[in-house]
């Protein structure tokens, strides 16, 4: 299994430097990972490293939280796409999952997603999976299959449990092959992205190098 193709090399600390995304983009060059996720600030220095390679410019959109209000998330997606984001991570608003304010969910979700496919872009939908329920992450994945993103994300990496193969299990269940699903948060050894991918992962977020 090659590894590196299903990647998104990740670097998203708060005080991450020019030097490092530079390294990061180089390295991602080096092993052909599918994309680097980086902060919304370098996406376009990022953009120009890797103009006209086949590493993509991915960035995260309400991180980590998810609970700014859809208008901005909307803003922060248009920003990145215009700096040159071929694809943009977006979390969705947990406190509306938790108090069941389903039709919230669903705007918020669907606009994030519009104002992503309508530039011919990717958009992957950050669910949190740790911190919800069996029954939320079912009701989150009803929900994708009437919007349409790219993929469901299990989570930020930042709150709650990161990626497990029973949650991949589960989305991949729920999903019905008809969106992929990136896996990402704790993820540090290549037998755990390879577990992560047979259990129906199709990306990998990593900080590490798992090559």
């Amino acid at each position: 299994m090659n590894l590196a193709q299903n990647i998104d090399f990740t670097l998203l600390k708060p005080d991450c430097t020019q030097e490092q995304i530079r390294d990061l983009c180089e390295n991602a060059l080096k092993y052909q990972f599918a994309s680097v996720c980086i902060p919304p600030y370098f996406v376009k220095q990022a953009a120009e490293l890797l103009a006209d390679k086949p590493v993509k410019t991915a960035t995260v959109i309400g991180y980590p939280m998810g609970y700014s209000a859809t208008p901005a998330k909307v803003e922060e997606i248009k920003k990145a796409l215009d700096d040159g984001a071929d694809e943009v991570d977006a979390v969705i608003n947990l406190c509306a999952v938790k108090n069941g304010n389903w039709n919230y969910v669903r705007n918020d979700m669907d606009s994030m997603t519009t104002a992503v496919h309508l530039k011919g872009k990717s958009i992957k939908i950050i669910i949190e999976t740790g911190l919800l329920t069996e029954v939320e992450i079912c009701k989150l994945c009803e929900i994708a299959l009437e919007i349409k993103p790219n993929f469901i994300k299990t989570s930020t990496g930042i709150n709650g449990e990161g990626a497990t193969v029973p949650v991949v299990q589960l989305l991949q269940q729920e999903l019905k092959g008809k969106i992929r699903i990136k896996a990402s948060g704790g993820i540090r050894t290549p037998e755990d992205a390879r577990r992560l991918i047979e259990a129906g992962a199709v990306r990998i977020g990593a900080s590490a190098l798992l090559v």
